[in-house]
């Protein structure tokens, strides 16, 4: 369970003026442009600062983003006022929200590896259940080779993602798209350097 003070934690990493991650989207999230529709009702979850979330508005979609901190919402909301975009924020422990159920068409779940094994299992559960049918998962994170790296990211093996690890966690899912590959990350102070990423498209 997250608690309170995971939350200041996370509020204290986002205190400064500076964005921790960057101002601009995730570069695996904008290569998946193409399968978002304005209009469609997006779920960022710990969008932390908004660039994410942000940018999904900027491209029409009805974004809800939420986060742990509420610090970095604060920030996310400036950054949607600065792009002229709105976006809706929530501030959430994702072990305890309510996610609800078939309510979203696009989920975005963009580096959440603060969440160990138990927290992940409940989380991918969660997003699964609020996946409207035929809604999308977008999710990118870390594998276990990040650990040598060193570029981003919590240094706990169990928290990475491998193939086999998504493949079984989305197995009631349709798998458009699975890669493990290597790239610079260029992502503010929080993501900076070769990195060990995973990237994964499923629908419901």
């Amino acid at each position: 369970m997250q608690n309170i003070d995971e939350r200041e934690q996370w509020n204290q990493r986002y205190s400064s003026d500076e964005y921790f991650f960057g101002l601009e989207p995730n570069e695996f999230l904008r290569s998946q442009s193409y399968r978002l529709s304005p209009g469609q009702k997006v779920l960022a979850i710990a969008d932390g600062e908004g660039r994410n979330g942000v940018w999904l508005a900027s491209l029409g979609l009805d974004v809800l983003s939420v986060d742990i901190s509420p610090i970095a919402l604060e920030k996310a909301q400036r950054l949607a006022a600065s792009r002229g975009v709105t976006i809706t924020t929530e501030v959430a422990d994702l072990a305890s929200w309510d996610w609800g159920v078939e309510r979203f068409d696009v989920i975005v779940a963009i580096f959440i590896q603060f969440a160990g094994p138990d927290l992940r299992t409940l989380i991918f559960q969660r997003l699964q259940d609020s996946l409207k049918t035929g809604g999308l998962l977008l999710l990118q994170g870390y594998t276990p080779k990040q650990l040598e790296l060193k570029t981003g990211g919590p240094p706990y093996i169990e928290n990475m993602y491998t193939a086999q690890l998504l493949r079984e966690s989305f197995s009631k899912m349709e798998i458009l798209h699975l890669v493990e590959y290597e790239a610079v990350l260029s992502e503010g102070v929080g993501h900076s350097g070769m990195s060990a990423l995973i990237s994964l498209v499923s629908r419901k």
